[in-house]
């Protein structure tokens, strides 16, 4: 059975741990559950179903029936909060507390450099900016960007670009960006990315009144769609992003960093069934 720092989903750990066990000799839900101490045979059977969850408590009498002790036993409390979270912030808190204990013991897991790449704009700006700026100091570059950030902050994201495999560096202060993409697992990905989308919104809305009309472009619509419409815009907007990058791939001295959002969301409720006098 693979090490529970590979997991991100309890539901699959268990699974896996009961379809181990059962190779291996006589093993069923009903023993796996008495060991827990559970009345119901088939409690935890429902649980890697996803129709039923773990408390903390029932986590802690899983975790000893397993065997679980120290950094392993504390892992699988963080894997049972993440699974269990209902907001944002308790799924971030858990993933990163998973991470930290995973690092502890010299194990890689979720997705650390996702997390931090979209912690601040500064990553991909300064990911782009960097090899257009071949002999530039940090501080040149800080000089370049709209948003303030300092010399020191510049440095210390050039060197998380080059250790994580964002950029190359060539020569003394010499960057070029590698083939590597910002990727994650498809749990911890988006959890980063949200934060990424909040900050680059605030910036948008100061874009407005801050460049003129030649330097920067803002159009928006507001409409009715029902579901089917609503999936077929977004794969429209998925279809515009692809070329675009692709219109910026194909210039080969660009000379700028620009960024681009593309916001659709809902303005509204549903108006489903509902009757108005």
């Amino acid at each position: 059975m693979k090490s529970i720092f590979e997991y991100r989903d309890y539901h699959l750990y268990l699974q896996e741990y009961y379809d181990e066990r059962k190779r291996l000799g006589s093993f069923s839900w009903r023993e796996f559950c008495r060991n827990a101490g559970f009345s119901s045979p088939n409690f935890l059977k429902l649980v890697c179903m996803g129709q039923s969850k773990l408390s903390k408590i029932k986590a802690c009498q899983v975790a000893k029936s397993m065997g679980l002790v120290d950094y392993e036993e504390q892992y699988f409390y963080q894997l049972v909060a993440y699974g269990n979270a209902e907001n944002n912030e308790s799924q971030r808190a858990a993933l990163l507390e998973m991470q930290r204990i995973a690092l502890e013991h010299e194990v890689r897991v979720v997705d650390k450099e996702a997390f931090q790449y979209y912690e601040s704009w500064k990553y991909p700006v300064i990911r782009e900016l960097a090899p257009l700026m071949p002999g530039a100091s940090p501080r040149d570059i800080a000089e370049e960007c709209k948003e303030y950030v300092s010399a020191e902050e510049v440095r210390d994201v050039l060197s998380f670009l080059v250790k994580a495999g964002f950029l190359k560096k060539e020569d003394e202060k010499v960057y070029s960006q590698t083939a590597q993409t910002v990727i994650g697992s498809k749990e911890a990905l988006p959890i980063a990315i949200r934060a990424m989308h909040k900050e680059m919104a605030i910036m948008a809305a100061r874009a407005v009144d801050r460049y003129s009309v030649s330097e920067r472009f803002f159009n928006g619509i507001t409409l009715g769609v029902n579901q089917d419409a609503y999936k077929r815009i977004v794969e429209e907007i998925k279809a515009c992003c692809k070329k675009v990058v692709a219109i910026a791939n194909d210039c080969g001295n660009f000379d700028q960093v620009c960024r681009i959002n593309f916001q659709f969301f809902p303005v509204t409720n549903k108006i489903v069934g509902k009757k108005h006098a």
